[in-house]
């Protein structure tokens, strides 16, 4: 059994105190009693039948209070606990905000937009897994840490936008920002997937480098190139013109990440539009499995009504032994 509003028993101290107050003492007159001048001559009298129920009332009173207290805390029991079988994953996104990012070529956005709402379809359909999301661009940052709140991690994923961070493209220093957040967690279930769209320019950690930290401690990483081939269209400022579109060369780094994939056990992908990319992260949801049993209770019966009938009783009975046999005068 278990109560789901435990703090209401502190109430149990005020029917204490009450039973402390009122309960009956010899040589301490009771709260409502009747003086009478030459009180000596009564201290050798035997009290009466009656005389000796007074503290009824106040047990009665106490005991229908501490039922109601019970009854006010909610008690519950559990049914059908149960060992059930999961698939979990801690799964931490690393994905490229930099300038790059800002071509067209998967219309009708571009393509940090396009793998902001794939990303965001694929969270909506995780139950169990835990998914952080890392972004990067000449420098890297945490967005949100390993969590199971789908909510506040979509809503961060919405936020986030080119220019944030100073331009360039930090692979090596992304990957190493990741793995401080899975190096502590089972390496079994823990995997990063890389979305970029580049080559690696700037950081003090190589990618290479970073990937054989990554096969140090068991994560894979899944890398993502994200681009056309040839050319992509990129709205710029034209001082002359205004904004205009150019196209302008796609340059992915394939090599590099295709090596950091095959030293930590993970695979290589490339998405030339908004369907591949889709269709990549469904293949890593099937490729990643990991079974984790947890316990469930599956539902809990509310006790409340076995406290508060009996109370309401006690209640009632104290009434009208106060009302009728025990009562007193004035």
């Amino acid at each position: 059994m278990r109560f789901a509003d435990p703090q209401y028993l502190l109430l149990l101290l005020l029917a204490a105190g009450y039973v402390w107050r009122r309960w009956p003492r010899r040589g301490r007159p009771p709260r409502s009693h009747v003086a009478f001048p030459a009180l000596p001559l009564l201290e050798s009298a035997r009290p009466s039948r009656r005389a000796r129920w007074l503290g009824l009332p106040v047990a009665l009173r106490a005991a229908g209070f501490s039922l109601l207290v019970v009854a006010l805390a909610r008690p519950q029991e559990a049914h059908g606990v149960r060992e059930v079988s999961a698939e979990g994953l801690n799964i931490l996104f690393t994905l490229d905000v930099s300038g790059s990012m800002k071509a067209e070529d998967f219309r009708p956005r571009n393509r940090l937009y396009v793998a902001r709402r794939v990303i965001a379809d694929f969270i909506a359909k995780r139950e169990q897994d835990r998914i952080g999301l890392v972004v990067f661009a000449g420098k890297a940052f945490t967005q949100v840490p390993l969590t199971t709140d789908y909510g506040v991690l979509l809503a961060m994923l919405r936020r986030v936008q080119i220019g944030v961070l100073p331009d360039g493209t930090a692979i090596g220093t992304a990957l190493a920002t990741s793995l401080n957040h899975v190096k502590d967690v089972p390496a079994k279930s823990s995997l990063i997937v890389l979305v970029t769209d580049g080559v690696n320019n700037t950081g003090r950690l190589d990618p290479v480098t970073a990937a054989e930290a990554a096969r140090a401690l068991g994560v894979r990483v899944y890398a993502v190139g994200v681009g056309t081939r040839g050319t992509a269209p990129f709205l710029v400022e034209d001082p002359i013109v205004g904004r205009r579109y150019v196209e302008l060369p796609v340059t992915i780094d394939e090599e590099v990440l295709r090596a950091i994939a095959d030293k930590t056990g993970g695979r290589y992908f490339r998405a030339t539009d908004p369907r591949a990319l889709a269709r990549i992260l469904d293949e890593i949801n099937r490729l990643e499995k990991t079974e984790i049993r947890v316990k469930e209770a599956v539902n809990y019966t509310e006790l409340y009504a076995s406290f508060l009938q009996p109370a309401l009783a006690l209640l009632l009975l104290e009434l009208l032994l106060g009302a009728t046999l025990l009562r007193t005068l004035p």
